[in-house]
């Protein structure tokens, strides 16, 4: 019984969540895009746009951009208008379009690098032979984020992967063709992803007659 007065509580363990604001990140609007572009532009981040811009157009998640080869872009020398990436989560392949400014970017970025085939597209601290790691990338876009007056606590990396297939889906109402750019297996996890609302969908409805 004296052992059990005497015992020490043992600490009482904090939330890993523990003041930090959880939940979906929301995308980035096109203003907010075009103000991160810019910024990084004017101050010359060659790595960083290429970056910037290849997350937005490629809508890949942050283990699978830091991951991209200079092949996968640009196997000819040059980036090409479409590539293909094997996506580490489920691994089925995705195919994605690149916008001129970013095959400018990241020809740019290669360029001024000397990257090769074989070599990976982004790399960190670790060495040239390894990648970047998705925590370096975390850091990147919260950096980008805020640079641009932005909450950092409130995006993430799955604001730039949700950013450009919103605008589809708002633009379109193609929920399948969302679903094959962000290469979810089940249209059931694009609706979740994109946080569509029964009104949202009723609404589209609305403007198709038969």
């Amino acid at each position: 019984m004296q052992d059990q007065v005497n015992a020490t509580p043992e600490p009482k363990r904090v939330p890993w969540n523990k003041g930090k604001l959880t939940g979906a990140k929301p995308p980035l609007r096109p203003k907010h895009v075009w103000s991160i572009r810019t910024k990084l532009q004017i101050e010359g981040r060659a790595r960083d746009l290429a970056m910037f811009n290849l997350a937005i157009d490629s809508k890949l998640r942050g283990c699978d951009v830091v991951a991209i080869r200079v092949e996968d872009v640009a196997a000819g020398g040059y980036t090409a208008d479409r590539a293909t990436v094997r996506q580490k989560k489920t691994g089925r392949p995705v195919r994605f379009e690149l916008s001129e400014q970013t095959r400018q970017a990241v020809d740019d970025y290669l360029k001024s690098t000397g990257k090769r085939p074989g070599a990976f597209l982004f790399t960190g601290r670790r060495g040239p032979d390894r990648s970047m790691t998705t925590r370096q990338y975390a850091r990147l876009v919260s950096d980008w984020i805020g640079s641009v007056g932005l909450d950092p606590r409130l995006f993430g990396t799955h604001s730039l992967r949700r950013t450009k297939a919103t605008l589809i889906y708002r633009r379109t109402g193609n929920l399948r063709a969302v679903q094959l750019l962000l290469g979810h297996t089940k249209i059931e996890s694009t609706v979740r992803y994109l946080g569509i609302e029964v009104d949202d969908a009723l609404a589209i409805a609305e403007q198709v007659d038969v």
